[in-house]
């Protein structure tokens, strides 16, 4: 059944208030905001935007704090509700299921997401593990060192290993880089042993994610729904922020520029957003405003997920396009302030009074004001909420499994790599034997780039980028032959390549990447 006045090309319906509320394509990327009480309706308003971008052909990446977003897997099963509410809209109610893929730090409810010691970078390596501005300078003296010496910092035992050689050296790297105090390498040794058993060694190694196994459409083209399980690792903030931040340094490193297009190339939605504020230093609050600014020229969306706008700070609230407000409660004189303060972020409708009706909405309801054409707010609205075509909450853990199983990725993350790096080549030295040769890809990298980067021996021309293409190109149609998987010979010799491809981009970009992200200080 086709609705003219609903299915208008380039938008999403978003709701209905007095007319149709749509979010439109080609402002998508302008980011945005989901806000309301526990239990008003957030995570169905998410779900419902999650569909139409997946429905355009736009990839989407959600962090699932409850497990509720597993459902968009599944078509939805009309409960009465939310076939009553789209009547209700003038809309028909067609279950829907949406091309879906799992992942999850700690590799248990999904495909493991990992990165390298080398591709977190010092900095970010630091604020993972809350270390003082002391303790983060020998860090940089590891990393500085690894980068000279050709020692791939890969995985935890990789960086425990080069700060143990610094220790053991210290007197000789006094004269080049200052005090190194073997005391100091002690302390950032135990908050390795603190992350460790966090999991933080699930997180950090091989293989390495790559970032284009997020920008995928199924045979119909619509965007695949990239769902990290965040509902172990929300229970950690600090390791939540610094990979979600690590996952957009990522994106704005790999991805070129593209400016405004007429759909985002991917939209990222963050829940429980207030965890990447609270408690951040102002230069870490910069360093996230500058990126979110920054990544809206790659064609990527970021939509923050919270409870009130006044979690989000205001330098980031700023850049927040397009709003669905849900109910906040007002029972005491802050809740009141929280109110007034949410109801003066939108444009006001003289129809009705905006705080008045942020206390007054029914779960399914919201406030919206999505951004115009002309890429102005629109005059606030009231507007009930478009159900969602999928399946509204969790999935049963068979079901998730199924889809893991089944997926196009499985086989290609599961198998944990270790190939030789610093631990390798700084045990050899200290038995005496000369390390075995460096496999490709692991020359000394540029100064300032990435351990686990180093750069091509030929320019990023033609030559040895055509080769690694050409090897790459056959790794991955191997790998599509069988269902996706590789073997574990095929993923050692695609890891590496993709370090040496990685390494490919400018010096420029990298120094944009190492002083928006990298050069967080406190």
């Amino acid at each position: 059944m086709t609705i003219p006045e609903i299915d208008l090309p380039g938008t999403i319906l978003v709701g209905r208030s007095t007319a149709f509320e749509r979010l439109i394509l080609g402002l998508g990327n302008r980011h945005g905001l989901i806000t309301g009480a526990t239990g008003t309706g957030k995570t169905v308003s998410l779900q419902k935007l999650v569909e139409g971008f997946s429905n355009a052909g736009v990839p989407v990446i959600a962090a699932d704090i409850k497990g509720d977003l597993a459902g968009l897997a599944f078509p939805g099963n009309g409960a009465a509700p939310l076939v009553a509410r789209a009547e209700a809209i003038g809309i028909p109610y067609v279950p829907d299921r949406f091309p879906t893929v799992f992942w999850d730090v700690f590799g248990e409810q999904g495909h493991p997401i990992r990165a390298t010691v080398a591709e977190m970078g010092p900095l970010l390596v630091a604020r993972l593990l809350e270390l003082n501005p002391v303790q983060e300078g020998v860090l940089n003296v590891a990393f500085r060192l690894a980068d000279e010496q050709g020692l791939l910092l890969l995985d935890l035992k990789d960086l425990r290993s080069m700060l143990q050689y610094v220790a053991d050296h210290a007197a000789d790297l006094t004269k080049s880089y200052g005090n190194v105090a073997p005391a100091t390498v002690g302390t950032i040794q135990r908050q390795l042993l603190v992350l460790e058993a966090q999991g933080g060694s699930n997180f950090l190694g091989e293989p390495a994610l790559d970032i284009n196994d997020f920008l995928s459409t199924d045979r119909d083209g619509r965007g695949t729904v990239n769902i990290v399980a965040a509902d172990k690792l929300v229970r950690r903030p600090r390791l939540y922020a610094i990979f979600l931040l690590w996952f957009l340094s990522e994106l704005f490193e790999q991805l070129p520029e593209v400016g405004d297009l007429p759909k985002p190339k991917l939209v990222f939605f963050f829940d429980e957003a207030h965890l990447l504020f609270d408690n951040a230093p102002k230069s870490l609050l910069d360093a996230i405003e500058q990126m979110v600014r920054l990544i809206r020229s790659k064609g990527v969306g970021v939509y923050f997920v919270t409870q009130n706008p006044l979690d989000v700070p205001d330098t980031v609230l700023g850049q927040l396009g397009n709003r669905i407000q849900h109910a906040l409660r007002a029972f005491t004189p802050r809740d009141q302030r929280a109110v007034k303060a949410a109801a003066d972020t939108f444009r006001q409708n003289p129809a009705f009074d905006t705080a008045t009706v942020i206390t007054q909405l029914a779960v399914g309801e919201a406030l919206v004001s999505m951004l115009q054409r002309d890429g102005t707010p629109e005059i606030v609205a009231r507007t009930l909420i478009a159900p969602p075509s999928s399946r509204v909450g969790p999935i049963t853990s068979d079901e998730r499994r199924s889809i893991v199983e089944n997926g196009p990725l499985t086989g290609r993350y599961e198998t944990s790599i270790d190939r030789e790096s610093a631990f390798e080549m700084l045990k050899a030295r200290a038995e005496g034997r000369a390390p075995a040769p460096p496999s490709p890809g692991q020359a000394p990298p540029p100064r300032g780039g990435r351990s686990a980067q180093p750069a091509p021996a030929q320019p990023a021309t033609g030559g040895v980028l055509g080769e690694v293409g050409g090897v790459l190109g056959r790794l991955w149609n191997s790998g599509a032959n069988n269902r996706g998987r590789l073997s574990t010979g095929q993923m050692v010799v695609r890891s590496t390549l993709q370090s040496m491809a990685r390494s490919v981009g400018t010096q420029v970009a990298r120094e944009i990447i190492r002083g928006v992200l990298g050069g967080i200080q406190r």
